[in-house]
């Protein structure tokens, strides 16, 4: 069983104001020796500003590595989804059955397997997240649409009516999105500016009260909206 990844320790000390351009990160984890892999992979990036104890609150992602998601991990998945200056990744080992439709309810925004988690995947999620963007390996994101497809009929009106949320322009952009594309690929693919893909999925989580673009392809999924 996993346990809760712990607070992040003591990193390096720097003013923000020397590295304003930099994506601050916290990284959570109950083994040390999985922080310290991530936190060196990390360290080296300009990118990327690793936040001790006393800002982690603030960092605007936030990482937790695990082996396994239990329910401690959850909870801790639960608090920081409630924290609005934060965004969250998770470093995985291994994902059981239903777990992914449960980080991704728990507000999780990007997924990466630890396996896989080299230094410009890390990079890379940890860019992804800060932009606003989701992150799921292509087998996990087609196993999630499976799963949460099933239960799109039960969100359904009785008398097969479907729920009329979303304009033809968002249900075009979030199905783009289930299909693993980042924001330039919808970019070129719909012939509209990053800017207002960027503005039109940000437009989709706030109005409905989502967390993120996984969050907004499992609603619009359940609700028969894509």
């Amino acid at each position: 069983m996993s346990r809760v990844p712990a607070q992040p320790r003591s990193t390096h000390r720097t003013s923000r104001s020397d590295r304003p351009n930099r994506v601050t990160v916290a990284v959570y984890a109950a083994d040390p020796v999985l922080r310290v892999g991530v936190v060196q992979q990390l360290r080296p990036r300009p990118e990327v500003d690793l936040l001790d104890d006393a800002d982690a609150e603030q960092a605007q992602t936030s990482l937790v590595v695990v082996d396994g998601v239990d329910d401690d991990v959850a909870a801790l998945l639960h608090r920081l989804r409630h924290n609005t200056a934060t965004r969250t990744g998770l470093v995985v080992g291994t994902l059981g059955p239903g777990t992914l439709q449960r980080v991704v309810e728990c507000g999780v925004a990007a997924v990466l397997r630890r396996v896989e988690a080299d230094q410009d995947r890390l990079l890379h999620l940890v860019l992804a997240i800060a932009n606003g963007e989701g992150v799921l390996p292509g087998d996990l994101l087609g196993k999630l649409l499976t799963h949460v497809g099933s239960l799109q009929r039960s969100a359904l009106d009785p008398r097969g009516l479907s729920l009329s949320t979303l304009t033809p322009r968002e249900a075009d952009m979030l199905r783009l999105v289930s299909e693993g594309l980042d924001t330039a690929e919808i970019a070129r693919k719909t012939a509209y500016s990053e800017r207002t893909v960027k503005n039109v999925l940000h437009g989709i989580t706030t109005r409905l009260q989502l967390r993120n673009r996984a969050h907004a392809v499992g609603y619009a999924l359940r609700n028969g909206l894509i």
